[in-house]
């Protein structure tokens, strides 16, 4: 079962949410640079600075928290996200790597 922030239990994790996550090509940069980052790096949402609203960046994040890909946590007044490295691994060997190795657009 999710817990009150919205993050999946490893198991809960589920293909289809992350594929669905990864489709949009701003959350797959995303996931892109928090993987180029050393294991545990949290960033702030707006480091990404994606061309987007602030409305539209709470969006995507949600969409990969909910599909398990990053975990947020709460720092003041700013959200901290990081990659959910080994639990990622755990269910989808070899994900991560696709997607680093998948060229910018």
């Amino acid at each position: 079962m999710a817990d009150d922030e919205g993050h999946p239990e490893v198991g809960e994790i589920e293909l289809g949410r992350v594929l669905s996550a990864l489709a949009d090509p701003l959350r797959r940069r995303v996931v892109r640079e928090l993987a180029a980052e050393p294991d545990g790096t949290a960033r702030t949402c707006s480091s990404f600075e994606l061309p987007v609203s602030k409305a539209t960046v709470t969006h995507h994040f949600r969409a990969l928290r909910e599909a398990g890909l990053v975990r947020q946590v709460d720092r003041g007044n700013s959200r901290m996200a990081t990659l959910r490295r080994a639990d990622i691994e755990q269910r989808f060997p070899g994900l991560l790597t696709i997607l680093t190795d998948e060229p910018e657009a």
